[in-house]
């Protein structure tokens, strides 16, 4: 079986999407408002995203969404160095056109042993303005911790000079019913990587949570979650079961199909050393 026969799209009318909140960043560590800041990973973080590659490592991907910033970007690669498709993902540069013009691939062959990695600044964390930078702890001893809660939680609240959840809502949630939503309606396989407030903006669309609901929403870094798309409808799953665990493919025949083509796969692999 050759690496590109057995991630032919499984059904027409079922795909599946995998959404990630990138791994602990920098200033997770130190407790501080990250907004839009462009922080890389902790040691940890990349230990959570290769962790969270080795869980998705059998499941179908076509194509990968992430924010534009660095922590969401190292996330999505590292997850994918352990896949077992062994295709290479490459960031697509559409900016404008001589971005795309330089990093065309001209080998048909190289462009099918490779997966598409799509930025979008849409998908970006909440802009938490006068806040980002600042000790969180600190900041609820100096304004109180009523007052960042609600800068923090509520729906419609805005920080000094930041972005309120509903209105991260508003772009993160466009761009996924414009760009993300029509590849799973064609029966593309999605990954998604971004931040605690778009995927939780993108999950309050999925779920239909009340902006109630959605204030409670908590999301792990490192964590997949998985949602089946099937007749126009989202199911939500939950976290994937470990590599070893058959739990998550006995959602779908169809991923329970591809997790049996990956085991083919790579045990053709080791006869071939």
């Amino acid at each position: 079986m050759n690496q590109t026969s057995y991630h032919e799209p499984l059904s027409t009318n079922e795909s599946t999407l995998i959404i990630v909140r990138h791994g602990e960043s920098m200033w997770n560590e130190k407790n501080l408002f990250t907004g839009c800041v462009d922080v890389p990973l902790t040691r940890k973080g990349v230990d959570e995203a290769i962790q969270a590659g080795k869980i998705l490592s059998t499941m179908p991907f076509d194509i990968v969404y992430t924010s534009a910033l660095v922590r969401s970007k190292m996330t999505a690669m590292l997850a994918l160095t352990q896949h077992c498709c062994q295709k290479v993902p490459i960031i697509i540069h559409n900016e404008k056109e001589e971005a795309r013009f330089f990093s065309q691939i001209y080998s048909e062959d190289t462009k099918n042993q490779s997966l598409p990695v799509v930025t979008a600044w849409q998908l970006n964390e909440r802009m938490y303005g006068d806040l980002q930078g600042l000790n969180k702890q600190e900041t609820a001893e100096i304004f109180g911790k009523e007052q960042v809660y609600n800068w923090r939680r509520s729906y419609a609240v805005r920080p000094p000079n930041g972005e309120s959840l509903e209105m991260c809502l508003k772009r993160a949630v466009t761009y996924f019913k414009d760009n993300i939503e029509p590849q799973l309606m064609a029966g593309k396989h999605v990954m998604v990587v971004a931040h605690a407030n778009s995927l939780r903006s993108i999950i309050m669309y999925l779920d239909n949570l009340t902006p109630q609901e959605v204030i409670n929403l908590e999301l792990s870094t490192g964590v997949p979650m998985l949602y089946i798309y099937k007749d126009g409808k989202f199911i939500r799953r939950g976290s994937p079961a470990g590599p070893k665990e058959a739990s998550v493919y006995a959602y779908t025949s169809n991923l329970a199909l591809y997790k049996q083509k990956c085991d083919e796969m790579l045990q053709e692999t080791l006869k071939e050393r």
